[in-house]
């Protein structure tokens, strides 16, 4: 059924070649500061960082906490994410030296585990590094993706670990693919499965939980 969902998804938007960034460390950078803000203002944030020549793991790491937080502004919330971006760094920078080929050379569950016990990184954000910057096959989980578990009849539970394990179990180990399903899944939230979804129109509105319920009710 997943992989079904992915070609559709795939026929109807197309190729979404996601994360953009020039760097993996941008990517990681960009995973925290989209925490709760759209991704056109991380990209005003990620606009400055490199504007001000300090999106590098010990450049970032060494300038003062009130610039770091007007540099980020853009992105909202920025004192709380500030620190999460320090709180990265610290672990970053201590404990693999800004060395991004050092922290990922972890095996898989090891390393979700030390990224998850940074203060500020959860899941989806962890599993965003992970997959995005890491090449690793984990599959991201976000609200888009658990609003599509609801409404199409794919699992009942909207627990973040039990909804990660399902679509890795059922799809095929593979990170583009991984990439490309989630990217899609977010295209799908943002155009059509909205918190007041556009149903007719939806590439996926045959067997919609949503569809037929809103179906049902029209024919009463």
């Amino acid at each position: 059924m997943l992989l079904k969902i992915y070609d559709k998804l795939l026929n109807h938007f197309g190729n979404q070649n996601w994360w953009p960034a020039d760097t993996k460390f941008e990517v990681i950078v960009g995973a925290i500061l989209t925490q709760q803000t759209s991704w056109k203002n991380v990209e005003k944030s990620i606009k400055n960082l490199k504007e001000n020549n300090v999106l590098e793991p010990k450049k970032l790491f060494n300038i003062p906490v009130k610039t770091l937080e007007v540099l980020i502004r853009p992105s909202g919330f920025f004192k709380v994410k500030s620190k999460r971006l320090r709180n990265f760094l610290e672990f970053f920078v201590g404990n693999y030296d800004g060395n991004l080929d050092k922290m990922f050379e972890f095996p898989l569950n090891d390393l979700r585990e030390n990224l998850l016990s940074v203060n500020g990184v959860g899941p989806e954000t962890c599993d965003s590094i992970i997959l995005y910057a890491g090449n690793k096959p984990v599959f991201v989980v976000d609200a888009y993706t658990k609003r599509l578990c609801e409404r199409y009849p794919i699992m009942k539970s909207k627990k973040y670990e039990e909804v990660r394990e399902f679509f890795e179990k059922n799809l095929p180990k593979d990170v583009n693919l991984f990439k490309e399903f989630h990217a899609l899944i977010v295209e799908l939230g943002k155009n059509y499965c909205k918190t007041k979804p556009i149903c007719e129109k939806c590439p996926l509105n045959e067997g919609c939980r949503h569809e037929i319920s809103n179906n049902n009710l029209s024919s009463k």
